[in-house]
């Protein structure tokens, strides 16, 4: 995929190639060759000579994977290769110039935004709830679910350890000295609900849409947290809007069609208006969007940690791990697959002709052993319809999650579960293969289910000294940090390879959607 470089950017962009055209593969793949050359050049070749990448991508993904999973000094070598490579490509323009990402975010440092603060006027919730299956469960009810997802093989161990630590200590959840910085504060999967609810001081980064920020606003003012919005400034330096000499706070309409920040476009301000922030702070990334645009989100939002952290050093990051990925997994998930594969069957009247089916896979068709000895498999879950920028902007966030923790930085990165966002809802193929994928084992979770688990995981990493998150927590292999508290929906444990059933997960949702 190429776009015509002569039209004007403004903001976060692709490189341009040789052709004088900004080609999304071309930049992805070379990437991807760069971040595994120094582990394993035959990789880094096999990519350089894949014609097609958004066909090829998915096997040299895999081999990637398998590398680090090896070695743990590998996984970090990837990482820091494949970051290293992503700065000295990606641009920013502006007035009609061009200048490499990082450099912008150290020239345009002007204030470009002011704050609002909006409070909330409800008491803090003080105890942990989840909307699930249309009821709240909470207490011992919660924790039988918990057990029931963990029995099923839908989540990993540590995911209940986590949570039930959550649900003995509700102290945990008292967010009055949190302060967190939201990018993508209204995206569907962000945190930022919840933490509000708990009582977080919440900087919120979203684009500026009166209709997001008006309910951004409205669920403020239902929580006991505080939601601090930017506010472009004019020429002069000041805030677009005063009363009586001062941005008036109380005027939810009037602030929210002044509010927002346009991650993209904006990315230099948003640091000077980040580093405003005085007391330490989470800082994390939740911005989504379609194609290649999610590529850009991830950058600029990788331009911001990359300076906020090389200036202070009381900063913790914070990302979610998506499931369609491919990931280093524990043999006891592996040995729970294979128990399933060879007692199969779907039941009823299709199990015996889809049995038959060749094309279904088992999960885990060989093991390996890492270079400290322990046995592991590989779950590639990869879904071809996401493509390869979708699997580009989740590698950098995962690249500067290991990176930054072994630099000594508190990482909040869990896996979230397959969940029906708009974006999936609006794919059909994708729609269809999670309406039918329950018959081989995986449960797809509604958004504000995956959510509020998403938020409690991020409570425990914040609270447990003992969690991954923390950089003095020894971890095997750097990619175990990904495992520790994985909610994969049942992807790690079911009996087949995803991509094996994906065809006939589609066709049977769309046979359950008719019914």
């Amino acid at each position: 995929m190429a776009e015509d470089a002569s039209a004007p950017v403004d903001g976060v962009a692709f490189p341009e190639g040789g052709d004088g055209r900004r080609s999304t593969s071309a930049t992805g793949r070379a990437i991807f060759a760069d971040c595994i050359r120094a582990v394993d050049p035959d990789v880094a070749a096999r990519i350089e000579h894949t014609a097609d990448w958004r066909g090829g991508y998915i096997g040299p993904l895999r081999s990637i994977s398998l590398a680090s999973a090896l070695d743990g000094n590998a996984a970090l070598s990837v990482s820091r290769d494949g970051l290293d490579s992503a700065h000295r490509r990606f641009i920013f323009a502006r007035e009609g110039e061009q200048t490499l990402l990082w450099e912008a975010m150290r020239r345009w440092t002007a204030p470009g935004y002011g704050s609002v603060t909006v409070r909330g006027l409800q008491p803090r919730e003080v105890e942990l709830t989840l909307p699930y299956r249309g009821r709240r469960l909470f207490g011992d009810d919660l924790r039988r679910q918990i057990d029931v997802w963990i029995a099923r093989g839908i989540a990993e161990p540590g995911f209940a350890e986590a949570l039930n630590l959550v649900l003995d200590n509700p102290d945990w959840l008292d967010l009055s000295d949190v302060d967190i910085a939201v990018l993508g504060a209204g995206a569907e999967l962000g945190p930022t609900r919840s933490l509000l609810r708990w009582g977080a001081r919440v900087h919120a980064v979203d684009l500026p849409r009166p209709d997001l920020w008006q309910r951004l606003i409205d669920t403020t003012r239902n929580t006991a947290g505080s939601l601090r919005i930017p506010i472009a400034l004019d020429a002069d330096g000041n805030p677009p809007f005063f009363v009586g000499g001062f941005v008036h706070p109380d005027d939810d309409a009037t602030v929210a069609s002044k509010a927002g920040a346009d991650l993209l476009k904006r990315t230099p301000e948003i640091l000077t208006w980040l580093e405003q922030i005085e007391q330490p702070f989470v800082l994390g990334m939740y911005a989504y969007a379609d194609g290649a645009a999610h590529v850009l989100l991830s950058m600029a939002a990788d331009a911001l940690v990359t300076e906020v952290t090389s200036r202070r050093d009381d900063v913790t990051l914070a990302y979610l791990a998506t499931p369609t990925d491919v990931f280093m997994v524990p043999i006891e998930a592996v040995e729970a697959s294979r128990e399933r594969w060879e007692s199969r069957g779907l039941g009823g009247l299709l199990q015996s002709p889809l049995r038959l089916l060749k094309q279904f896979q088992p999960n885990y068709p060989r093991t390996y052993t890492a270079d400290d000895g322990t046995p592991f498999g590989i779950n590639d879950s990869l879904v071809p319809q996401q493509g390869p920028n979708y699997a580009l902007a989740k590698r950098l966030q995962r690249w500067r999650g290991l990176v930054a923790r072994a630099d000594g930085i508190p990482v909040s990165l869990n896996l979230a579960p397959a969940t029906r966002t708009h974006s999936v809802v609006k794919n059909r193929a994708l729609s269809a293969a999670y309406a039918g994928a329950s018959r081989f084992g995986v449960e797809v979770f509604e958004p504000a289910t995956s959510t509020t688990l998403m938020a409690a995981l991020l409570v425990h990493d914040l609270r447990n000294p003992a969690a991954a998150a923390n950089p003095d927590t020894v971890l095997a292999n750097p990619m175990d940090l990904f495992a520790a508290a994985a909610n994969h929906g049942g992807l790690w444990r079911a009996a087949y390879e995803p991509r094996s059933v994906l065809g006939i997960a589609a066709l049977l949702g769309m046979f359950e959607a008719r019914a």
